[in-house]
């Protein structure tokens, strides 16, 4: 048997925004197209479970320095739930823990479970999630049959709303910020409702700044693939795109040269301690930083962030 030709992997920047299927994990699909990219180095920004598929923003190469700030972001959800269930992974993947009988639920009933969940709230995690305990995901210690107390954490969120219900069906769209776990909602509704729930599929719709994303699926980039490698770069997006939501401030060859060396930079406007991106004489983002007045500080700058001062080479 011929063995697969070893991948040969090349520098490569930008954000995809990959459709992620249903059936594979987060890394794994992250695997699969930074083999078909053939990018050196690639990171995901924020988990989806197996079950869920849809917007996985993909970065390769200076990218990742970023991609905590899209970890950071307002997502959106379409979910399908289905009451009457428990599952110890609070989805349908996991096993079932109880069954109780679907009460009528009116719009009124429904309205007042989810009021409770809107807004700043204390969530407990499920044992079945790569949140960390000890250093240990706790996934991990749930699979030995260890005995777990997820930990409570405050989430925000800002919209959940019912857009179908019929019998034990029930579709909800959520709007909220970093951390939240929806299946973690599901559950907690099903409990305020007094028959349990869980989660049957999940979509993630949008991450800010990508709030209308234009998805590739893994097919489609294959396919892509086939006819070559420019074909595959096109779907990329410039590490900007994912900047869009931050202040920009503009430095020239001289402030460009300091922030290259590590040292504060003056601009032209001022701020109050928050994240920005940077952007040099080029016009190209030469990375981000935090503004305190009239000057800005490196946290993370892009390699083309010449000590020359330079202006920032062309887009490839």
């Amino acid at each position: 048997m011929s063995k697969r030709p070893r991948t040969v992997f090349r520098p490569l920047d930008g954000i995809l925004l990959l459709d992620k299927p249903g059936g594979l994990s987060s890394n794994q699909a992250l695997q699969r197209v930074r083999h078909l990219f053939r990018a050196a180095k690639g990171g995901h920004t924020g988990s989806l479970d197996p079950l869920a598929t849809g917007l996985l923003p993909i970065c390769f190469g200076e990218a990742t320095k970023i991609a905590g700030l899209l970890l950071g972001a307002r997502k959106a959800y379409a979910c399908e739930a289905e009451l009457g269930r428990t599952t110890d992974t609070d989805d349908a993947e996991g096993e079932v823990l109880m069954e109780r009988p679907v009460p009528a639920i009116d719009a009124a009933r429904l309205e007042q479970g989810l009021a409770a969940l809107r807004g700043t709230i204390l969530q407990r995690a499920p044992i079945y999630s790569a949140l960390k305990q000890g250093g240990e995901p706790l996934y991990a210690k749930a699979r030995r049959g260890e005995a777990i107390e997820a930990p409570e954490r405050e989430v925000v969120i800002d919209r959940i709303e019912v857009v179908a219900h019929e019998g034990a069906r029930l579709v909800l769209h959520v709007e909220c910020g970093s951390g939240t776990y929806i299946r973690s909602l599901v559950r907690d509704l099903g409990e305020a409702l007094g028959c349990g729930a869980h989660v049957t599929a999940l979509r993630r719709l949008w991450v800010e700044p990508f709030t209308t994303p234009a998805m590739h699926s893994l097919e489609s980039l294959q396919a892509l693939a086939a006819t070559g490698e420019a074909s595959l770069e096109a779907c990329l997006l410039p590490i900007e795109a994912g900047l869009a939501g931050f202040t920009a401030v503009q430095v020239d060859a001289a402030g460009a040269d300091r922030l290259a060396h590590g040292q504060p930079a003056l601009v032209a406007t001022e701020g109050e301690g928050e994240v920005v991106a940077i952007m040099g004489p080029g016009g190209r983002c030469l990375g981000i930083g935090r503004q305190a007045g009239g000057e800005v500080a490196p946290q993370r700058m892009f390699r083309w962030a010449v000590a020359t001062g330079q202006a920032a080479p062309p887009r490839s």
